[in-house]
């Protein structure tokens, strides 16, 4: 793997300085890099576009944190090139590296030494020719005043349950561990076929999360509770207001949600952060000796393939 693009969020990477240390050190090993930001002090958000990536791009390193790599996959998910964080954010949950091993991850990826991860996206539209998607979440909640909404559920046209709180958070896998965790959803596998139903601030002496089949389509309606005034509740996507208004939905207005088709590629954390010390100090040894350079990727290609418990040819 050689050709790279990083997306980087300027409020995180002050003056670019960890973007600029990459793309040397990637030069500097042979091969390319295009940076392209997507959070700028100034400008405040810069989508990047799935044009903006070069045809032949084999990896995206995305720098920042979890919102920065939720934007970067929804906003690339066209392109299927792989993406892999880098966190310089507070928990990154989704960051297969922190700055401290960025420079042995892609010791590893530059030397092909990597499993890929396919992620569930979702997506969302009241109106077909208006369709968004989500990668963590899809919220349907309250605006304006502290009152209760009334959320029906029907699941592939069937009646499910009506809700009464805050609002709901339909998760994908991907996302049990952002706010479907801290309304007191379940956690579960990423790479799990299924899709998630949590209450927020239910009405009710027991608050459940309901598990479905990721094929499963999803219809929500606005009940109204008033008849002086319409009730309005908002639609948001992976919990970013930054780049795009808030979608409103009125009392009597259907919401749809299911699986998108593309999915997000990303590197694992399998190869990339359980044996990322062993594995990039051989790689290291490997560089520093006295091989001949022609024969320096063959021993590597052979000791991550030993490393990795996988058959060396």
């Amino acid at each position: 793997m050689k050709k790279f693009v990083l997306i980087v969020n300027a409020f995180k990477d002050k003056n670019l300085a960890q973007a600029h240390s990459l793309s040397s050190y990637i030069r500097t090993m042979g091969g390319s890099c295009r940076c392209l930001v997507s959070v700028d002090e100034q400008e405040n958000i810069c989508r990047v576009r799935a044009e903006d990536i070069p045809d032949d791009t084999e990896c995206i390193l995305v720098l920042g944190g979890d919102g920065t790599l939720i934007r970067a996959a929804r906003d690339t998910v066209k392109c299927g090139v792989p993406l892999i964080g880098v966190n310089m954010g507070t928990l990154g949950y989704l960051c297969e590296l922190e700055t401290e091993s960025v420079y042995e991850g892609l010791e590893l990826l530059l030397h092909d030494a990597y499993i890929l991860e396919e992620r569930m996206m979702i997506c969302g539209f009241k109106d077909r020719a208006c369709i968004s998607r989500a990668l963590n979440d899809i919220v349907i909640h309250r605006s304006g005043a502290l009152s209760l909404v009334s959320l029906t559920v029907y699941v592939n046209g069937q009646y499910l349950h009506t809700f009464r709180g805050d609002g709901m958070i339909i998760a994908t896998p991907t996302g049990s561990t952002g706010y479907n965790m801290s309304a007191g959803g379940p956690i579960v596998d990423p790479k799990a076929q299924l899709l998630l139903l949590t209450p927020i601030n239910s009405h009710t002496l027991s608050q459940k999360s309901i598990v479905i089949d990721a094929h499963d389509e999803i219809v929500v309606e606005v009940d109204g509770r008033h008849t002086k005034h319409d009730e309005a509740v908002e639609v948001s996507f992976d919990g970013d207001g930054l780049e795009r208004e808030l979608e409103e939905l009125l009392s009597g207005d259907y919401y749809f949600v299911s699986v998108k088709n593309k999915t997000s590629r990303r590197f694992s954390a399998e190869e990339l952060a359980g044996d990322i010390s062993l594995k990039g100090e051989f790689i290291r040894t490997v560089l520093k000796s006295d091989y001949p350079e022609d024969e320096k990727n063959k021993i590597i290609s052979v000791g991550l393939r030993a490393l990795s418990g996988r058959e060396v040819e």
